[in-house]
């Protein structure tokens, strides 16, 4: 690996953490000594790179600098393909659209080589099931007033009936939305039950999305969630 590659190696690296990573890790993962990434890391600041930290602490990398979508390897170009396309298939109308605008953007800023390897990925996703009894019938407006609350921190009001059959009244904080093959299941607060809860978009029989927003921040939110869970977070 020239020394041009593991700078932008070590870039990406530090793009995937969002708080301090050790230099020991770093220089593991990239199979150098520490000495060697201390000069890469004052190299890489010298050219502008808003990399905080220190030997000893970690460095973390701030928002400010970016690098082209050429900098794409093969398989960073197979991933975003396969991703897109799951989203345009999967998606509701707005998101299956910015998915595809998306991936035309990405391709029209690739060398040509790379664009091909783009647009003739071998990765395709199968078609969907378009049976209402999948847990997919929600309608692509409801599908986009729920991404809305979710980024707006909104309350949302809904008229949800359980596996039962049972009909309740529910004022709930959205706070992230699974899209599953065949499913698709809001993650909220809700203050009926006093808890978290998950609530499958073919059972909502009415939706209303409010003025009122939720205490707190949505991120603290999916993380408290998370904790419950026992997902661990993303570093």
């Amino acid at each position: 690996m020239s020394r041009t590659e593991r700078l932008l190696q070590l870039m990406q690296i530090l793009r995937r953490h969002r708080f301090p990573v050790s230099g020991a890790a770093l220089s593991q993962e990239l199979g150098i000594s520490l000495r060697s990434l201390y000069r890469d890391i004052a190299t890489l600041q010298g050219q502008g790179a808003k990399i905080a930290g220190e030997a000893g602490i970690g460095y973390v990398l701030q928002p400010g600098f970016t690098l082209p979508p050429l900098m794409f390897s093969e398989e960073e170009i197979a991933a975003i393909a396969l991703g897109s396309r799951w989203v345009a298939e999967q998606a509701d109308h707005k998101l299956a659209m910015a998915a595809r605008d998306a991936l035309a953007k990405i391709a029209a800023v690739l060398p040509a080589e790379a664009r091909l390897e783009l647009e003739g990925s071998g990765l395709l996703i199968g078609p969907g099931n378009s049976n209402a009894s999948n847990g997919n019938s929600a309608s692509d407006e409801q599908l986009r007033q729920i991404r809305q609350a979710i980024r707006k921190q909104n309350k949302l009001v809904l008229e949800y009936q359980d596996e039962t059959g049972a009909a309740s009244l529910r004022t709930i904080w959205p706070c992230a939305l699974g899209f599953f093959d065949k499913l698709r299941v809001i993650v909220a607060w809700c203050e009926l039950r006093k808890d978290f809860r998950h609530f499958r978009t073919d059972r909502i029989q009415s939706l209303e999305v409010t003025d009122a927003t939720y205490p707190g921040s949505r991120q603290a939110l999916l993380k408290e969630w998370r904790v419950q869970q026992g997902i661990r977070a993303e570093a």
